[in-house]
């Protein structure tokens, strides 16, 4: 009875949201709590599904800790580096997904098809030779991360097995996204869970019952993604009401138009995802030569720290899609409104959330970790990042916002400046004197820093002037 009425309540959530996004495009107003129910019922499925993610990645980590320190050491050794290949495949997405929002949003439907269809095609190849790039280097990965011989097999076995599923990493990336810019945040969250429940139990058999180690690991995490990816992609291309493809019924011609745009949207965004996911793996090169301790450490802190921030993606997600389809509606004034709201929610969240974090720090990394040096050193890190939180809502909402209007170029060059200016020399600097905890300081310091930045855009409204352009410039095929 219990889940009748959550399913009920949702889909009533679902609907009056649906409702509202029509009036997005067909030019009706918005009073306050219109706009507030809106940012309600598309953040709280993504947010559910972000932390519950978080939870089963969190048991995940946990399994991988009861195999061994060298085990959670291979493992954390080249997550950064799955993060970077992973992190190409989402801008690919949004390169695509951006247009479809703001064809949506214009009542051009058959259009964001178009663009969906193209950008299948494009993203599916791309995840290929991505995929086939990091296979060949996987061998080597590992020592030129800084990692030793006892835990470079492993590294490399955990590395090779993720890139042989990218196609359907992207897959599943590309269809979540394009259900989300459409309104419809309830497939992909309800998915995000499905993926991580199975996850969790392919990776419960494989390590506990075959004793497959880490090896294990990765293939339960693959058989997920594969599966997952598969039945995301069936919702968008032939169950969703606008994006599915058997609604068109000529075929039409490939339009690089669509692809012009969407390389001038998600190139920045690609450009930063590398050179973002580069600087965690030099950080990830800094924190290797403290030892096994430290690099399980990080990695499980980082784990535990996601609880938090994962939120504030959701509340992004909805950001995205709300400015997306008012730009495409040439709804300006709800543009800045959605911003401003969707901003300061995804701050008084994550406040929240940090002061949680600070006060179950030791709880947190004694979930994942029997060992009491990796627990305790965990713990340090988790409540000196806990005082930033609020500043990473800011950048990560902001971001989302300027993301959903197109505008990604500056935005990108913040992002990186912050990163690579400040967090990785203030850690270069502090790890010598201060190991883990003096990498984590560095952390919270860029955060606030890069934060503090992204506000000052926002409010300036610079992101406006320059997504103008850029939106008429997508809409012009």
């Amino acid at each position: 009875m219990r889940y009748f009425c959550t399913t009920k309540n949702d889909m009533a959530r679902q609907k009056k949201s649906d409702i509202l996004l029509a009036s997005i495009r067909n030019g009706q107003p918005l009073t306050t709590g219109d706009k507030l129910n809106l940012i309600i019922g598309l953040s709280i499925p993504s947010i559910l599904a972000q932390i519950t993610s978080v939870m089963m990645f969190f048991i995940d980590q946990a399994m991988v800790g009861r195999i061994g320190v060298e085990a959670s050491a291979a493992c954390g050794l080249v997550e950064s580096s799955t993060w970077l290949f992973g992190s190409l495949t989402s801008a690919v997405s949004m390169g695509f997904s951006v247009q479809v929002a703001h064809f949506i949003g214009a009542n051009d439907f058959q259009k964001a098809r178009s663009v969906f269809r193209h950008g299948l095609t494009c993203a599916l190849l791309l995840s290929v030779i991505i995929g086939i790039l990091g296979i060949l280097i996987s061998s080597r990965l590992p020592y030129w991360l800084g990692g030793n011989a006892d835990i470079a097999n492993d590294a490399t076995t955990y590395f090779m097995v993720f890139m042989c599923v990218m196609p359907f990493f992207q897959l599943s990336n590309l269809s979540g996204a394009m259900l989300k810019c459409s309104g419809n945040m309830r497939i992909p969250s309800i998915m995000s869970i499905a993926m991580c429940v199975m996850d969790i139990v392919f990776n419960y058999i494989l390590i506990f019952i075959f004793h497959l180690g880490v090896l294990g690991v990765a293939l339960g995490t693959a058989a997920a993604i594969v599966i997952g990816g598969l039945i995301q992609a069936y919702f968008a291309i032939f169950k969703s009401d606008i994006l599915s493809l058997r609604l068109d019924k000529e075929q039409e011609k490939f339009n690089w138009q669509y692809v012009t745009n969407a390389v001038n949207i998600s190139l920045p965004m690609a450009a930063q995802n590398m050179l973002m996911s580069g600087a965690q793996i030099v950080s990830t090169m800094i924190v290797a030569p403290l030892g096994n301790i430290a690099i399980a450490a990080n990695t499980f802190a980082i784990t535990a720290e996601s609880l938090c921030y994962m939120p504030g993606y959701g509340i992004g997600e909805a950001a995205t899609t709300l400015v997306g389809q008012s730009m495409g509606a040439n709804r300006h004034d709800l543009c800045r409104s959605f911003a401003r709201m969707t901003v300061f929610s995804g701050m008084i969240v994550m406040a929240v959330m940090g002061f949680v974090m600070y006060l179950t720090a030791t709880q947190l990394m004694g979930f994942m970790t029997p060992v009491a040096a990796i627990r305790d050193l965990g713990a340090q890190c988790l409540r000196i990042e806990a005082f930033a939180e609020p500043f990473f809502a800011a950048s990560i909402v902001t971001y989302s916002v300027c993301v959903g209007a197109g505008d990604t170029l500056r935005p990108a060059i913040m992002n990186l400046m912050s990163m690579w200016c400040v967090r990785l020399t203030v850690a270069a600097l502090l790890a010598k004197d201060y190991g883990l905890t003096g990498v984590w300081t560095a952390m919270a310091l860029e955060l606030t820093f890069r934060g503090t930045l992204f506000l000052i855009r926002l409010f300036r409204g610079k992101w406006m002037n320059s997504t103008l352009s850029s939106n008429k410039s997508v809409q012009t095929p």
